[in-house]
C-alpha cells in the first residue's frame, strides 16, 4: 500500500494531456509541413535485419529491414522543461502527417504486426520527428545469368515518395553511406554478400514530374562449390565414363552400345535438372556451355563406335568375298588357316586337323586381327587334346580399330583443353 501511494499512476495525471501538448486537433495534418513553402527535407536511414532469400526463377529478393524517417513538423512542437521526447506507437501515426515513402519495383511488402504494429513515433519538443517501422519487402532484381553459376549479382531496393515531387519533399540519406547498417550475422546459403552501399538520384515520370529516389545497393557473389558437386563433377565423370568404350572390344556390341546410351541419357538428365531451377532466359549461360559441350563429347563417343562397327562390317565383307574367291591357302598342302576373333571352344579346335604354324596370311587380314595358329597331327582325339595344350601357338594382334586408338588420345586431350579455356574465361 505504501509503495502504491509513492509510485502513483502517471497516466491518470496525464489523461488527455497528450493531445493538448501536441495540439493534434488544432491543425490540418492532411497537408505537409510548411505547405506552400520550400520542399521539406526528410532524412532516411535503414538497418537491414536479414536478407531472407534470393530467387533466380522469379528474379527477386526478400529483405527485412528497419526503415526510419527524420523530419521536422512545427505543428508537433510542445513546451518542455526537460527537453525530453515523447514516444508513441502506431495509433498516433494515423492522426498526423508522415512521408508517403514506397518501394519501387516491389512485389510484396508488409509491416510486421505481431504482437502489435511494429511502428514507433518519437516526437521532440522542437518538432523533430523520428518515424520507424519494421518491414519485409520482396522486390524485383534484374539478374544477368550469362556467367551462371560463376556470376555476381547486384540488386537494389529503391525508395521514393509516391505523391510528393522534389518541389514538395526532398528525400536524402541522413548520414550518407553511414545511413545503411547491416547485421553482421546476415548470410545466404548460395551467395556471399560482398558489400552494401547507398546512392540517390532523380526519377522522372512524364505525367507527374521529378521525384527523389534512394537506392540500397548490395552485391552478391555466388558460391561455386555447390554447383561443382551437383553439376560439373557429374558431367565430367559422365564424359570420362564414355571414354571407357574405346578400351572395350569392338565385337562387344551390347557393352559398348549400352554404355554409350547410358551416358547420353545421364547427361540429358543433368541438363534438364539444371534448367528446371533457372528462368527461361533467351541467352546462353556459362553452365549451358559446359554441359552441352560435355553432351557433345558423350554423343561423339557413341558415333565413334558406330563408325568403328560400320568399318569393321565393311572389312569383313571384303574378307568373306576374298575367301570365297580363293578357297585354298595359296596351294600349300595339308595346311589350313582358321581366323578367330579371340573366342573359340575346345570342341572347335578338336574338329580341326592338320594345322601348321606356317601360314600365308593375306595383307588385308594382318591389320587388327587376332590370328590363332594351331598345329596338330592327325591322331586320335586324346592326342589332339594333348597337342592343343602343348603345341598351340598364339599370336595376338590388337583387336581394336585404328579409330579407337586415335580416340583414346584425341577425346581426353580435347576435353582437357576445353576445360582450361572454360575455367580461364569464366572464373
Amino acid at each position: 500500500s505504501h509503495i502504491y501511494k509513492k509510485n502513483h499512476d502517471v497516466t491518470k495525471t496525464w489523461r488527455g494531456k497528450t493531445e493538448q501538448l501536441l495540439r493534434v486537433d488544432d491543425h490540418d495534418f492532411t497537408m505537409r509541413p510548411a505547405f506552400g513553402g520550400p520542399a521539406i527535407p526528410v532524412g532516411v536511414d535503414v538497418q537491414v535485419e536479414s536478407l531472407d532469400s534470393i530467387s533466380e526463377v522469379d528474379m527477386d529478393f526478400t529483405m527485412t529491414l528497419y526503415l526510419r524517417h527524420y523530419w521536422r513538423d512545427e505543428r508537433l512542437s510542445f513546451p518542455s522543461t526537460t527537453n525530453k521526447s515523447m514516444t508513441f506507437d502506431g495509433r498516433l501515426v494515423k492522426k498526423i502527417w508522415v512521408p508517403d515513402v514506397f518501394f519501387v519495383h516491389s512485389k510484396r511488402s508488409f509491416i510486421h504486426d505481431t504482437t502489435t504494429d511494429n511502428i514507433m513515433l518519437r516526437v521532440f519538443p522542437d518538432g523533430h520527428v523520428l518515424y520507424s517501422m519494421r518491414i519485409t519487402v520482396t522486390a524485383m532484381c534484374n539478374m544477368d545469368f550469362s556467367r551462371f553459376p560463376l556470376d555476381s549479382q547486384t540488386c537494389s531496393l529503391e525508395l521514393e515518395s509516391y505523391a510528393y515531387t522534389d518541389e514538395d519533399l526532398m528525400l536524402y540519406w541522413k548520414n550518407g553511406n553511414e545511413s545503411l547498417k547491416t547485421d553482421e550475422k546476415i548470410s545466404l546459403s548460395q551467395f556471399l554478400i560482398q558489400k552494401f552501399h547507398t546512392t540517390s538520384r532523380l526519377a522522372f515520370y512524364s505525367s507527374t514530374g521529378w521525384y527523389n529516389r534512394l537506392y540500397i545497393n548490395f552485391t552478391l557473389r555466388r558460391h561455386i562449390f555447390f554447383f561443382l558437386l551437383q553439376t560439373y563433377f557429374p558431367a565430367t565423370l559422365m564424359v570420362m565414363l564414355s571414354w571407357v568404350s574405346f578400351w572395350i572390344d569392338r565385337r562387344a556390341v551390347p557393352a559398348r552400345v549400352s554404355l554409350g546410351i547410358t551416358t547420353v541419357l545421364t547427361m540429358s538428365t543433368i541438363i534438364t535438372g539444371v534448367n528446371a531451377s533457372m528462368p527461361r532466359v533467351s541467352y546462353i549461360k556459362a553452365v549451358d556451355v559446359y554441359l552441352w559441350v560435355s553432351f557433345v563429347f558423350v554423343f561423339l563417343s557413341v558415333l565413334e563406335y558406330a563408325a568403328v562397327n560400320y568399318l569393321t562390317t565393311v572389312q569383313e565383307r571384303k574378307e568373306r568375298k576374298l575367301r570365297e574367291r580363293f578357297p585354298c591357302t595359296c596351294g600349300i598342302s595339308h595346311s589350313k588357316t582358321m581366323m578367330l576373333d579371340g573366342n573359340y571352344s575346345e570342341s572347335d579346335a578338336n574338329s580341326l586337323a592338320g594345322y601348321t604354324r606356317n601360314q600365308m596370311v593375306p595383307e588385308e587380314q594382318k591389320q587388327e586381327k587376332m590370328v590363332v595358329h594351331l598345329a596338330m597331327s592327325n591322331e586320335s582325339n586324346s592326342s589332339r587334346k594333348r597337342g592343343l595344350k602343348g603345341h598351340v601357338g598364339l599370336r595376338i594382334i590388337q583387336n581394336t580399330h585404328a579409330i579407337d586408338k586415335y580416340s583414346r588420345l584425341i577425346f581426353p586431350g580435347t576435353y582437357i583443353f576445353f576445360n582450361l579455356i572454360y575455367w580461364s574465361v569464366f572464373s
